[in-house]
């Protein structure tokens, strides 16, 4: 059985969709490289010199990332996904999505957000190379059980599993706790960070909210066509707050 609501008009549709898409976020990357000044935060390690329980060394200066150049490597992963899937991947695309999968979606994804929440930490401190590694696989994770999320519940299933949905939540939420706890023991918190931070939290989770509409069949996300067109909505919007909240606390910087 196909995933409903996509059919020959809305796959046309979702094509003009994902190549209109790649055109602003291509344009959106090369602002940001325009704009981009030598901002930079530096990743450490802090390796342990002596047996367990022993003070921790001072941390060392491994290198150092320019968030202006990551931002839009940032909006360039999503200009290459929403180009192949529109171009030269459109038959597995579309192929996927009557499957009810989109694996270029959630390979996307896990690059693109992984490299979107490092950055978050970075603003808050989470700047230690171990640190990177297991926010990233927390991350990854989530997006992995997001993709797991859609092969678990096939057209045409008698009953729908969340289960995917809620472990990825769990995995999740581990970078954003740690996220918030740096923020909030910080010795001073202005407003407005605290604000730039929850309404980055905000926009990230929303792609997770799409997903629960769409497999909880709410309104209109039963159609399974309209949960992807509202994931292209996302990458355009909520992508963009995104990468330019970030990239205006580069300027700050």
């Amino acid at each position: 059985m196909e995933a409903t609501g996509v059919t020959a008009s809305s796959l046309s549709r979702l094509r003009v969709w994902n190549i209109g898409l790649a055109v602003l976020h291509a344009l959106q990357a090369a602002l940001v490289l325009a704009l981009a000044t030598g901002f930079a935060i530096t990743i450490t390690s802090a390796v342990p010199q002596g047996p367990p329980g022993s003070a921790p060394p001072a941390p060392e200066a491994l290198f150092d990332v320019r968030v202006g150049a990551a931002i839009a490597v940032f909006l360039a992963l999503a200009a290459v996904d929403h180009l192949l899937t529109g171009t030269v991947l459109r038959g597995r695309y579309d192929a996927g999505l009557r499957a009810g999968v989109n694996r270029f979606r959630w390979v996307e994804y896990s690059l693109s957000s992984t490299l979107m929440i490092i950055l978050i930490g970075f603003y808050t401190g989470l700047t230690g190379f171990t640190e990177v590694i297991l926010i990233s696989g927390a991350n990854v994770a989530m997006i992995l059980f997001g993709w797991l999320q859609e092969v678990m519940n096939p057209p045409g299933r008698d009953s729908t599993t969340m289960l995917p949905f809620w472990f990825g939540c769990v995995a999740g939420a581990a970078p954003w706790v740690a996220i918030f706890a740096n923020t909030l023991g910080a010795a001073e918190v202005p407003g407005f960070v605290l604000g730039i931070i929850v309404s980055l939290f905000v926009f990230f989770m929303s792609f997770a909210v799409n997903q629960w509409l769409q497999y909880r069949q709410i309104g209109r996300w039963a159609d399974y066509a309209y949960g992807e067109k509202v994931y292209l909505v996302l990458s355009l919007v909520a992508k963009s707050a995104l990468a330019w909240q970030i990239f205006a606390g580069s300027l700050a910087g």
